[in-house]
């Protein structure tokens, strides 16, 4: 029997509620025509294990009576959203290119020794050391063709291209070996920063300060899809690339993680307990707009895509004075 590769979404018509679809070649078809008690997607991911056959048969018959993609808005594709989990420092090259950005090393080194020092570094941090873990919040996820709003708290509101694992079942202590059965799917999640609002000078031993330099409105571009784990077989063998203005910033394998999506889910659930529909963003590859020393500006456009996984379209555009 063939299985036909399918995404989910979430879609709305004009003046219309959305609903929960799935999309098999660039037609979207309403799953609530099979599942009619899962009237959103986080109503899916509830019962994933179940759904997802049922998803499988109604893509294995589609016809092309389903609508166009382009016929209508396409949301974030976890609604409501879940928790947000997001992994710092994880790619190799990301952290050698902002410790060279920020000076963060030896007093006096010059690029070459930073770089040096913080490849040994990361190094024995993959060999021996454990993920860095921050929380956001689901009020910031916007979809993957909405405008990005940039706050006038700070000027330096960065870009960061991330691989988001979608979790499909809840998930306490969960071994590496087993973690992988917890994902539901893969996205494409732009984990916005503002640079500026990162440490906290007023209380230096208090560290970084991610809950207002990655929370605004907005700050979370995901989707177009969650594409179901069973049609990405390698999470760690993607390529993901984001464009400003048509200029290639991003451009880097998802292999250059240090901690993959198996450790990071592995980790997180030693702490804390994962629901179906949270979203885990494993970190960001090179090229960020601090690397470059350029950051987002109105009218800025962003395109980014992962292998497999879709594309995104967002504009920036300044916050409205309140």
């Amino acid at each position: 029997m063939t299985t036909v590769p399918f995404s989910v979404g979430t879609f709305a018509e004009a003046q219309q509620q959305p609903y929960p679809g799935i999309v098999v070649e660039g037609r979207v078809y309403d799953t609530r025509t099979v599942l009619p008690q899962a009237t959103t997607t986080a109503g899916l991911l509830a019962e994933w294990d179940a759904a997802l056959e049922v998803l499988q048969e109604l893509a294995n018959r589609v016809t092309d009576e389903g609508r166009p993609v382009e016929q209508l808005h396409v949301l974030a594709p976890v609604q409501p959203p879940g928790q947000i989990f997001g992994a710092g420092a994880n790619y190799r090259e990301h952290v050698l290119q902002m410790t060279v950005a920020h000076r963060l090393g030896a007093a006096g080194a010059n690029e070459e020794e930073l770089r040096e020092q913080a490849g040994r570094e990361m190094d024995e941090r993959a060999a021996t050391g454990r993920p860095y873990v921050w929380v956001g919040v689901p009020s910031a996820i916007s979809g993957p063709y909405d405008d990005v709003i940039l706050p006038a708290t700070g000027e330096d509101h960065d870009w960061e291209l991330e691989l988001g694992v979608i979790i499909g079942r809840t998930t306490w202590q969960v071994g590496v070996e087993q973690a992988l059965d917890a994902v539901a799917g893969y996205t494409i999640c732009n984990d916005l920063t503002t640079r500026s609002l990162v440490p906290r000078t007023d209380i230096p031993m208090m560290g970084t300060d991610w809950m207002r330099a990655k929370n605004a409105p907005t700050f979370y571009p995901t989707g177009p899809y969650l594409v179901p784990a069973r049609f990405v077989p390698n999470p760690l063998d993607l390529e993901i690339s984001l464009r400003l203005n048509g200029d290639l910033m991003q451009n880097g394998p998802t292999s250059d993680m240090i901690f993959g999506p198996a450790a990071l889910i592995s980790y997180i659930s030693q702490y804390a307990v994962l629901q179906p529909g949270d979203m885990i963003i494993t970190g960001s590859p090179a090229g960020n707009g601090s690397h470059y020393g350029r950051f987002l500006r109105p009218g800025d456009v962003m395109e980014a895509e992962i292998t497999g996984l879709g594309a995104q379209r967002t504009a920036c555009r300044a916050a409205v004075p309140r």
